[in-house]
């Protein structure tokens, strides 16, 4: 494809998830934008979690659907294959998710594939350019081979990343073992250096209903808006400033930015639609962030947060804003869910991250937990000395050749083993690096006791029998010699920026 002339973003107005109504607004953005699908055709949603408790947190099926149907009109013989392709969070069947949101029936109304890029093999892709975090990375197959790469996120808040627009969306392009590699600290540098596996050719976000605040339990935000593009770092540009928010500020876009990706000042930067510009940053400049610290987040509740530095790597800063300290932020919200008492029941509890080293006020009785492999702190807990020593590997200890994936029930033994043995000591270490947010979940609930929502009878049945299906679709690839993870060139649709 050759590279666009300048990079455009287009706004338009649309107040209602009207299947018809989306694919008309998609099919003028791809005209507009002179885009036609061709090759293996492949659309990533965010489907980070789905399901009826999590309405706002995921591409909804009705935009999907629309998107879809607009590039089956734009198509032509040239389509060898039009797929969907997601990995949902961690720990949790992608199949779930597709359930959950309501895509399977559409994807089989349409005659359109679905990809779970857990149960896909991954390829390896090098990484060449100058402030990479490592010299490759894995990425699904379908993702590897796309000749023409949609991308459809969803308008939200996060609270690692302060936003979650195109960018942000391609931690979905990896599976578990790899996508934990480096969602720390550098997270941000890690989504900058994902954009050199592939570059989409079109953008389409659902920012019918936003989300404010968060990304797993996002506060919902009529928005009313539908915005396409053809440039990554151009469109989560126009994104941040309708929401006024200066994307330099973002540091995965600015990124993205200094390494040649695109343009982030908006004079440079092609904006048409049917909602003027300023008129939409001025109805929505009030639009709720993420990145609020641990510490504040917890601010009138039963849980104390204290928080210290990460490990001092190049530019670590003071605050782990990709790792732990996000994770339990969403826990807690996944909780409040689904127990309407949960802050009334929540036992009173301490939850440390980094190295700390100021005093924790206990009081008799009361649980501290540190978080994470880099915590660390010296001192007294219920007049008894404790020291807990930093567990933290180098990055260049973390070999995506040798990456491991523990799945649900793993975590959930894990963590469960921990909790018993531990019962009576009055703090407790949880290692990882990050802590999932299926693993803060599980300690919260079992500490604080409240209601465990991976005991949820609503749920069970569902998530076992994708569980289940994933399981079984994974070990009959591997007895019939398929290779789950294999070297590979670089995809045929990698960006080559100019760096500077």
């Amino acid at each position: 494809m050759p590279e666009p002339t300048k990079s455009k973003v287009i706004i338009r107005f649309c107040d209602a998830y009207d299947p018809e109504r989306i694919r008309h607004i998609v099919r003028e953005g791809l005209e507009e934008l002179d885009l036609r699908p061709f090759g293996r055709t492949l659309v990533k949603p965010n489907l980070v979690l789905s399901g009826p408790m999590f309405p706002h947190a995921f591409t909804r099926p009705e935009f999907m659907e629309g998107v879809l149907r607009a590039l089956k009109d734009r198509a032509d013989d040239r389509v060898t294959e039009l797929a969907v392709g997601e990995r949902c969070g961690i720990t949790m069947p992608t199949r779930a998710a597709y359930d959950g949101a309501g895509y399977d029936d559409v994807l089989d109304r349409l005659d359109v594939k679905r990809y779970c890029f857990e149960e896909v093999p991954q390829v390896e892709v090098p990484y060449t350019h100058p402030g990479r975090l490592r010299d490759y990375v894995y990425t699904p197959e379908p993702v590897a081979l796309a000749d023409f790469f949609v991308n459809c996120p969803k308008f939200k808040g996060h609270p690692w990343t302060t936003v979650t627009f195109s960018m942000k969306n391609y931690i979905g392009i990896q599976d578990d073992r790899h996508r934990l590699i480096d969602h720390d600290h550098k997270l941000n540098e890690k989504i900058a250096d994902l954009q050199y596996i592939v570059q989409p050719q079109f953008i389409a976000i659902d920012a019918i209903i936003a989300g404010e605040g968060r990304m797993l339990t996002p506060i919902p935000y009529p928005m009313n808006l539908v915005v396409m593009g053809n440039n990554q770092v151009a469109f989560d540009s126009v994104c941040c400033a309708i929401i006024g928010l200066d994307a330099r500020t973002v540091d995965h876009i600015r990124l993205a930015h200094e390494r040649g990706f695109g343009p982030i000042d908006l004079d440079q930067i092609q904006v048409t639609g049917d909602v003027p510009f300023e008129e939409a940053r001025a109805r929505h400049k009030g639009f709720r962030k993420g990145l609020v610290r641990v510490e504040k987040y917890f601010e009138g509740s039963k849980i104390t947060a204290y928080a210290g530095p990460p490990p001092r790597e190049h530019g670590s800063g003071d605050y782990c804003w990709g790792g732990c300290p996000g994770a339990i932020e969403e826990a807690i919200e996944i909780l409040r869910l689904f127990d309407k008492e949960c802050d009334e029941k929540m036992a009173r509890l301490h939850v440390v991250f980094g190295a700390y080293d100021g005093p924790i006020d206990a009081g008799p009785g009361e649980k501290v937990i540190f978080i994470g492999d880099c915590a660390t702190w010296k001192g007294e807990i219920g007049g008894q000395p404790v020291a807990v020593e930093s567990l933290y590997r180098e990055r260049s200890t973390k070999d995506p050749h040798h990456a491991k994936h523990d799945d649900i029930y793993a975590k959930m033994a894990k963590v469960t083993l921990e909790l018993t043995k531990r019962r009576k000591d009055r703090h407790i270490r949880l290692g990882g690096c990050p802590v999932s947010v299926a693993e803060h979940v599980l300690a919260l609930a079992s500490l604080g006791g409240v209601k465990n929502p991976y005991f949820d009878q609503s749920e069970i049945v569902r998530f076992n029998r994708s569980y289940l299906a994933w399981r079984g679709a994974t070990a009959l690839k591997r007895l019939m010699g398929q290779p789950y993870q294999k070297p590979g060139p670089a995809p045929r649709g990698a960006a080559q920026p100019k760096v500077g």
